[in-house]
């Protein structure tokens, strides 16, 4: 699968996805820090991404408004990283690329 980590989502996390064989990249290898929401949002839909944000906020209007979009997953702040990266793994797990497509998913 292919994603695209905001900038408040752990480098460890992006990187255990990599070592799994996901296409990862990390908002600030691809566009400036202080480019607005919609444009990262129009670059993740561009790209096939489903984005990855640990702030909810970001992305719930844009892909309200986007009715065909790649999805997004909120991460929520664990203890550890590699306890979220357990979480977005065992999520992957059970939706598959087609239960992420369109929809708004939580780990």
């Amino acid at each position: 699968m292919r994603f695209l980590c905001d900038h408040d989502v752990a480098t460890d996390v992006a990187r255990v996805l990599r070592v799994s064989g996901h296409d990862v990249v990390k908002l600030r290898e691809v566009l400036a820090p202080d480019r607005p929401d919609v444009e990262v949002w129009a670059y993740a839909c561009g790209q096939g991404r489903v984005v990855i944000s640990c702030n909810r906020a970001d992305y719930l209007a844009l892909a309200a408004a986007t009715p065909a979009h790649p999805g997004v997953i909120q991460l929520f702040r664990r203890r550890t990283h590699q306890a979220e990266a357990s979480r977005l793994l065992a999520l992957l797990a059970a939706a598959g690329e087609q239960g992420l497509a369109n929809n708004l998913n939580f780990a």
